[in-house]
Formats: structure tokens, C-alpha cells, sequence
């Protein structure tokens, strides 16, 4: 098997660096790990779940991407921090994953997507979801045409407020939205947005609704919106995204047609359940197939194997992570202006 080398991109409060580094460690053609970070807060989880793969462990990132060229990078840090970081790897010809939001505004991971398809390298924003079993079974529900024309949509993403009321979250970025582009919608909201497009196959053009701090809390960001949507085939669609729960997580989309209806439970390991209306028994189904992997494992193992076969299907590609990032965007200009937002393409 050939060398196939990863360069991890990250700073100070980096998301999900546990699940990367997982994902790293079991994807058998990464054969070593380059991990960057200026902070170097994150060197001992580094060596101790990415062991003999980590075959560096660096302050610089220019000085990583230099010295081990690798043909992957993954990037995440600071929101505000992760532009520059990106456009590094892309100078470095890497093709690139990057964590959410990666911007703090839309404008500014635009050029990003512009210069990888200049250069013919993959940017792609980590929508892990699209990697579980049953979205991708109800994803061939919907694109087979068994539900029919797609009529509406709810989408429907509830967390625990537990983060909210650590005093030390309140300081961190995640906590600020100059510093984060957003707060609930853009940080778990954003993954039901990308879902509902991947199904149907359909664009969000005009988004309206509210954001708002609901808890009581001392943030910078929202904990609660509720939006209504408008897709491009005429469908509409609604989305409640807040943290509301004391624990744990009720996520669900759901999805009316001409000819039935799905809804996929993603709390846990998941549960796709659909209804078809010309069915004799008029029962409702169930997915049998696997148990979906919530872990980030699916999502580094298939950029991997796209970064090394052309032909390997992306997880997402660069145009798809700028949509549902100007998607989001156009969100929080609704609830601020009070008028319905158009989505720009």
C-alpha cells in the first residue's frame, strides 16, 4: 500500500480533534499523521490515539504542510482562524476537510471553493451525517422516487443545554458569534440544513424566521431558531434548532410525498421508518440494514479513499459546502432584518 500522509491543521479549542484522530487511526491507508498546532495543547491526545502514525508533532502549520507534503489535510480550529489555515493547505496542494463553519461569514469561504477547483483539489466541509446508513437509505428512497414529488419537509434538531451553562464556555469561541459565524443553527442546525438537500436532491432559495437567546443565558450566540423554508422544486419546509433539553439529543427529519413519507430518528444510532401509499399492507417500514456509525471514522475513511481514487465517490464536494454555509448565513440575516431572505446560488 502506498504512503498516503494526512496533515491535521488545528489550534487551541478545536472541534471534534477526538473523532479525527479516531478516524486516522483506524483508516488503514493513512500510514502517518502530521499533526500541527501552535497551542500545542493537543500534542498528548495526539500521540496517544494516533500512536506510530503520528509521525510529527509541530508548532508551525506552513512548516507541517512544507515538510511533509501531504496530499490530505484536515483543518479545524477558531472559526476565524481556519480561512488562512485552508488557503495554506491549498497552496500546499492538499486536498482539504475542513470542520464547520471554517468562515464567519460566507463571503470568505467562497474564495476558498474558487481556488480549489482551480487547482483541482477537493474542499469539503464535514458534514458527517451523510455517511450514516439510513440517510443514505432514505436518500435512495427519495431519488428512486418511491415517495414521489417531494411535497415538505420538517426538520427538527433539539440539544442539551449543559454547554450552555459552563462559565468557561462562555468564554470560549464557540460562545461568540463574531468569533464563530453563529451559534445553535450554524454549529448543529447547519448538519439537518445539509441533510434535507442531500435527500431531496433540492436547493433552499429563501429562508424566514427568528434566532434568539430563549435560556437566559450570558451568550453571544443563539440558542434557539425556528425557520421557515423555500426549496427550488416548490416544496417548503420548517426547522426548530435549539437547545432546550437537560440532556441527551431529539433529532429527527421528515419528509411528506405524492406517493408516502420517510423520517429518519438520529439520536443514537439511528432509525429510518417510511410509509408508502400504494402498498397493499399500508404498513410502515423499517430499515433493517446496519446501525448507523455517529463517529467522524466514515467521513476521514471516505475523503481518504476519494483523495486517492478520482473515481471514489466525495462525501461532499467544495460548491455543496458553500451552499449550506451561504444557507445558514441567509438564516441569521432573516431573523435580523425580519425579512425573508433569498439564498444566493
Amino acid at each position: 500500500m502506498p504512503e498516503f500522509t494526512v496533515a491535521v491543521l488545528t489550534g487551541s479549542g478545536a472541534a471534534h480533534l477526538d473523532g479525527y484522530f479516531a478516524g486516522l487511526a483506524s483508516t488503514d491507508q493513512v500510514s502517518a499523521v502530521v499533526v500541527a498546532d501552535p497551542s500545542g495543547s493537543c500534542e498528548a491526545l495526539a500521540k496517544k490515539m494516533l500512536g506510530p502514525k503520528l509521525v510529527r508533532f509541530e508548532r508551525d502549520h506552513q512548516r507541517a504542510l512544507v515538510d511533509s507534503r501531504p496530499p490530505l489535510a484536515i483543518v479545524t480550529m477558531e472559526a476565524t482562524q481556519a480561512a488562512a489555515a485552508i488557503q495554506a493547505a491549498l497552496e500546499a496542494n492538499c486536498h482539504v476537510l475542513a470542520e464547520k463553519p471554517s468562515c464567519v461569514r460566507a463571503e470568505d469561504f467562497e474564495p476558498l471553493v474558487r481556488w480549489a477547483d482551480m487547482k483541482h483539489r477537493h474542499l469539503m466541509l464535514a458534514m458527517a451525517n451523510r455517511l450514516r446508513g439510513t440517510v443514505r437509505a432514505a436518500r435512495r428512497l427519495i431519488q428512486s422516487g418511491q415517495i414521489g414529488q417531494v411535497y415538505g419537509s420538517e426538520l427538527h434538531l433539539i440539544a442539551d443545554q449543559t454547554r450552555l451553562k459552563d462559565p468557561s464556555y462562555h468564554q470560549s469561541w464557540f460562545a461568540d458569534r463574531s468569533r464563530s459565524g453563529g451559534g445553535h443553527l450554524m454549529w448543529l442546525g447547519i448538519h439537518w440544513i445539509d441533510l434535507v438537500t442531500y435527500l431531496t436532491g433540492s436547493q433552499i432559495q429563501e429562508a424566514a424566521g427568528f434566532t434568539g437567546i430563549v435560556g437566559g443565558q450570558p451568550l453571544k450566540i443563539e440558542d434557539s431558531a425556528a425557520m421557515a423554508l423555500r426549496f427550488d422544486n416548490g416544496s417548503f419546509g420548517t426547522m426548530t434548532s435549539g437547545y432546550y433539553l437537560d440532556r441527551g439529543k431529539q433529532m429527527h427529519v421528515k419528509i411528506w410525498g405524492s406517493k408516502g413519507w420517510l423520517q429518519l430518528e438520529l439520536d443514537g444510532t439511528g432509525t429510518l421508518q417510511w410509509y408508502l401509499n400504494d402498498e397493499s399492507s399500508a404498513q410502515i417500514q423499517k430499515y433493517a440494514g446496519p446501525a448507523d456509525d455517529s463517529s467522524y471514522t466514515p467521513l476521514v475513511e471516505a475523503c481518504v479513499k476519494g483523495c486517492l481514487d478520482h473515481k471514489a465517490p466525495l462525501p461532499i464536494t467544495g460548491a455543496e459546502s458553500l451552499q449550506v454555509l451561504k444557507t445558514v448565513f441567509a438564516c441569521y440575516r432573516a431573523a435580523e432584518t425580519g425579512q425573508t431572505q433569498r439564498v444566493s446560488g
